[in-house]
């Protein structure tokens, strides 16, 4: 997690996604172009509004940005498949495991999931993917399993997700995205901390 103020984490955010090494991918040694924005989850109400506030000022610099939030996107996929009403009447009665699965599977990653991201990516003409709704999907949906089902579907473009916890490397242990800075969301590698990338 960054302990910059957050007007500092903008500026950085804008100028990098904003420059051309980073929208034309390059500095990356052939790695998918996946960035992690991590943040301290008690900034997630701020976080949200700063990821607001960098689209807008993209978009006026003519950088088209492809929101996608993951919780907005589940709400859908449960409607589109008309089982969302039934999920809500049946909630109460289940056991959280049994509404765990069911959430699982139906909002797998790879069936599901990432088809209907793919077919966001394919309807927009964007420079760069925000993925947000990390934490409000957790734990039906894992962060490190949306990006490597991600890693075919959006290596064009590069993708910024937005992570309430942290991102770390070390030698021992590889790279983890700890999720609110606590749970461990399992190894995920291919991915670039945004604050670590400089234009």
């Amino acid at each position: 997690m960054s302990t910059r103020p957050m007007q500092e984490r903008f500026e950085h955010l804008q100028n990098v996604i904003s420059s051309q090494r980073f929208l034309k991918k390059q500095g990356l040694g052939n790695e998918v172009p996946f960035f992690i924005c991590p943040f301290d989850p008690k900034e997630a109400v701020e976080m949200e509004k700063t990821e607001k506030r960098l689209t807008n000022k993209l978009k006026q610099s003519g950088i088209q940005v492809l929101s996608i939030n993951l919780y907005d996107l589940s709400i859908t996929l449960l409607k589109e498949r008309g089982i969302f009403e039934r999920i809500l009447e049946t909630e109460e009665t289940r056991t959280k495991d049994e509404l765990k699965e069911l959430l699982q599977s139906v909002l797998d990653p790879e069936a599901h999931l990432i088809p209907a991201i793919a077919g966001m990516i394919r309807e927009s003409d964007y420079d760069v993917m925000f993925i947000s709704g990390v934490g409000e999907v957790f734990p039906y949906i894992r962060s490190h399993n949306v990006l490597n089902n991600l890693q075919s579907t959006a290596k064009e473009k590069p993708t910024v997700m937005f992570f309430p916890g942290d991102y770390t490397h070390s030698l021992e242990s590889g790279a983890s995205l700890d999720l609110f800075g606590k749970l461990q969301d399992d190894k995920y590698y291919r991915a670039f901390n945004i604050y670590h990338y400089e234009v």
